[in-house]
């Protein structure tokens, strides 16, 4: 069994133990007799809160993170950048700003508007970054292109935020911004898992070139690698997956940042390597995440979105920290 085989799999163990404690740990505690209950009989009480509340919004958490994790990895392999992930591109703003606007406007009323808004507004995002990697070649100026289209996409959805005259619309897009699986069912996990499947189906294809771009752009041109082709499978499996996870649990950031450092190591560095056990990184990521909002003693339970950001803008700092200390050497 290869090194990748082997952390794939300790990574899918991890999983499946953090989804079993997602289901079985709650605010209401459950005899064994009524766990058992629940195993043999789907209507009765207990089986509700495990199978229909709990289990979609931890299955919901680990789809999103997984695509999070994937368009993470798929970013910094592409961009040969530790600090990249689609938050840094305004991916995750695009999107965000598409289900702002579908609030505002009353789509919420729709059931899947906001969703394809979002999904829209990252695609658009993705459209754009593609634009200018045909134009740009060095990595760096499609960053700063992303800092960018971030910044413009937040504003806009302050704008939009700001001129909204209903507070219920002002209180969904925040709600949406703070990020949340809360109150998630098995028809978001459905709606989902196809555009995650569709993003990896791409990423697939893009992992053979984002292995041989660590020889270098020219390196890899003079082996055969078409950058232009590369871009476009990365930035729309990065652009699907971010909208998609922003369409469901709304902006939840440091995930995509996070978690290809955290199995980088193992695969020593194979940025086509990394990209599967990023997505299962991810995925324990957010459920273990999910579930510790969900047992944090708050008046008002925690968002995720919130619980990352606290734990994840320290990790960020101490990238970035450890990256200017590479580059200075």
């Amino acid at each position: 069994m290869t090194r990748t085989a082997r952390l794939c799999l300790t990574m899918a163990l991890l999983l499946v133990a953090a989804l079993a404690a997602a289901i079985l740990i709650g605010e209401t505690g459950f005899s064994g007799a009524q766990y058992r209950q629940a195993l043999f009989d789907p209507a009765s009480g207990p089986a509700e809160v495990l199978w229909q509340v709990r289990a979609p919004r931890a299955v919901c958490a680990l789809v999103v993170g997984a695509a999070l994790g994937l368009a993470g990895a798929v970013m910094q392999g592409l961009l040969r950048n530790p600090l990249a992930d689609p938050g840094v591109l305004g991916v995750s703003a695009a999107a965000a700003l598409g289900a702002a606007l579908a609030i505002v406007l009353g789509a919420a009323a729709v059931p899947g508007l906001v969703e394809i808004s979002a999904l829209l507004g990252a695609g658009l995002a993705g459209g754009a970054l593609i634009a200018v990697s045909g134009v740009v070649r060095a990595p760096e100026a499609l960053i700063l292109f992303g800092v960018a289209l971030s910044s413009f996409a937040g504003a806009a959805t302050a704008l939009i935020f700001n001129l909204s005259p209903s507070p219920i619309a002002q209180a969904e897009v925040m709600s949406w911004l703070l990020g949340s699986v809360q109150n998630r069912s098995w028809i978001d996990v459905a709606w989902v898992t196809p555009a995650v499947i569709v993003a990896a189906a791409f990423a697939a294809l893009a992992t053979p070139g984002l292995r041989m771009l660590t020889l270098g752009e020219e390196g890899a041109a003079t082996s055969g690698l078409s950058m232009r082709r590369l871009r476009i499978f990365a930035l729309i499996s990065a652009s699907v997956a971010t909208g998609a996870a922003v369409a469901v649990a709304g902006v939840i950031g440091f995930v995509g940042l996070a978690a290809p450092h955290l199995v980088r190591a193992a695969v020593r560095g194979d940025p086509g390597r990394v990209l599967w056990p990023s997505a299962l990184a991810g995925g324990l990521m957010l459920v273990i995440a999910d579930l510790l909002a969900r047992l944090t003693p708050t008046d008002q339970e925690l968002k995720l979105g919130v619980f990352t950001a606290l734990i994840g803008a320290p990790l960020f700092a101490l990238i970035a920290w450890r990256a200017a200390r590479e580059w200075r050497l």
